[in-house]
């Protein structure tokens, strides 16, 4: 999640996730409650500032403006080791339904899908179904930092491990660190209409390796059910239904997100990546951004 001063992406899109959870279920997102912990041991690295989640676990949290049923745990309510808590009802994304969505939108729209190997950005132009295309739109992800044209340095891959169980949370859970070494995070969160609850994970930022690490997988559960022993019904690690392991690899960008416009070899490009982790809850409020800078670049005014 964001610092305040660059919440303006989120702020504008969880207006719009949360009409999709409510009106459109089809889309595969549902509302579910989140509560994010704040472990003793992390206070000081958090008051400093110096936490991989950004502004999350922040204590008086800009986000407790955003959702009106936020609200701070009281002590009774927290897990043993949590200095402090909150909770606010959020959505969870099946992520399996949510994309097929997405493209059957774009399709309605008239959307023409292509797939192609490139070497440089500026091949894009030439796919376009009207012949050539006057502005592209850089959403290229991690592989932003190998593309020509492009080639960030700054984009490096964040490995996240994650367990997907058919268990399911009571709500949403994650805290502020854990107890085994570096990279190496928790949370929790069930997925709509059946999509079983991902067990997380891990935040190692430069790593590449694309394979579960049984080792870590363990650690995963044996944190998710200290923090959710509803998951499992008390029953630990052995309650839990294992669907599959998976890695993904997050598209972190040293300095942030990149939205901006530039001219390469002739042909106008808008760049839309380093979202790392967050990119599902600031997506919205991204795209309107990029329609601004092609509207620039078109000439086009804002009605």
């Amino acid at each position: 999640m964001a610092t305040e001063e660059n919440s303006s992406w989120e702020r504008r899109t969880w207006p719009e996730l949360k009409r999709l959870a409510v009106e459109v279920p089809e889309a595969g997102i549902h509302l579910q409650k989140s509560r994010v912990y704040r472990r003793e041991k992390d206070l000081e690295e958090l008051r400093k500032g110096g936490y991989n989640f950004d502004g999350l676990f922040q204590e008086n949290p800009w986000y407790a403006s955003l959702f009106d049923d936020f609200r701070e745990l009281p002590a009774d309510e927290l897990p043993p080791g949590m200095a402090s808590g909150c909770e606010f009802g959020s959505v969870c994304i099946n992520v399996m339904l949510y994309l097929p969505w997405l493209v059957g939108q774009c399709r309605a729209n008239g959307v023409a899908f292509r797939r192609a190997n490139l070497s440089h950005v500026s091949e894009a132009a030439g796919l376009s179904h009207a012949g050539s295309a006057d502005v592209l739109v850089n959403a290229t992800g991690l592989l932003a930092s190998r593309l020509g044209g492009v080639a960030d340095a700054r984009v490096v891959p964040v490995r996240g491990q994650v367990v997907v169980v058919r268990n399911e949370a009571p709500h949403m859970a994650t805290a502020s660190g854990t107890d085994d070494g570096w990279g190496e995070v928790c949370y929790a969160m069930t997925r709509a209409a059946g999509g079983g609850t991902v067990l997380g994970g891990t935040y190692q930022k430069g790593r590449w390796e694309s394979q579960p690490d049984p080792n870590c997988a363990l650690r995963i559960m044996r944190r998710a059910v200290d923090l959710v022993p509803e998951l499992a019904a008390g029953k630990g690690v052995a309650g839990l239904d294992v669907v599959r392991h998976g890695v993904g690899l997050r598209p972190y960008r040293e300095g942030g997100v990149r939205i901006e416009k530039e001219s390469v070899d002739g042909t106008w490009v808008v760049h839309n990546y380093g979202h790392s982790g967050w990119g599902y809850q600031g997506s919205y409020g991204c795209a309107q951004d990029v329609v601004g800078l092609v509207d620039e670049i078109l000439g086009r005014s804002k009605l």
